[in-house]
């Protein structure tokens, strides 16, 4: 089972890497790194007191998969981000990764989210707000892509005690 210990932190160069689809074949592993996920995002909000989804390439699993745990656990295979709406909003925003560091980002108001879920089943999600803001930082994650990147300038960074 891992732990906070395995969180990828920033500067790991696995947090820049594109992730590979999870294919079919990868459904008996699915479980298995979703435990992880959940386990470590629990030690996060223990201990930082946050956490609402994490990408599976922050615990070095280098596929497709987002796992959100909200009201309820949802498991996000192969997600894609679609119909972006125009209306953005600025937020600070917060990653297990740094746990200390907010990054003031911009992020679509609205969007659309294709995924498979964990029995292959072909979803469609559209969000908004929080949960879109969310969406589009877990799946950066899946493109090596960070909220630091994503900063709206260099005086866009924040200690969190």
């Amino acid at each position: 089972m891992k732990t906070l210990a395995d969180l990828l932190l920033l500067g790991d160069p696995r947090l820049y890497e594109t992730c590979a689809p999870v294919t079919e074949a990868d459904l008996p592993l699915v479980a298995g790194w979703v435990a992880d996920l959940d386990n470590v995002m629990r030690e996060v909000r223990a201990r930082y007191g946050f956490g609402r989804g994490i990408a599976a390439p922050q615990l070095g699993i280098m596929k497709r998969l987002v796992y959100l745990n909200i009201d309820r656990p949802m498991v996000l295979l192969n997600p894609e981000l679609t119909e972006p709406s125009d209306e953005q909003f600025e937020l600070w925003d917060d990653c297990m990764s740094f746990p200390n560091l907010l990054v003031r980002v911009r992020r679509h108001t609205a969007l659309t989210v294709r995924y498979r879920d964990e029995h292959w089943q072909p979803q469609t999600w559209p969000v908004q707000d929080g949960l879109s803001e969310l969406l589009q930082h877990e799946c950066d994650h899946l493109d090596g892509v960070l909220c630091t990147m994503r900063a709206l300038d260099a005086q866009s960074f924040k200690w969190k005690p």
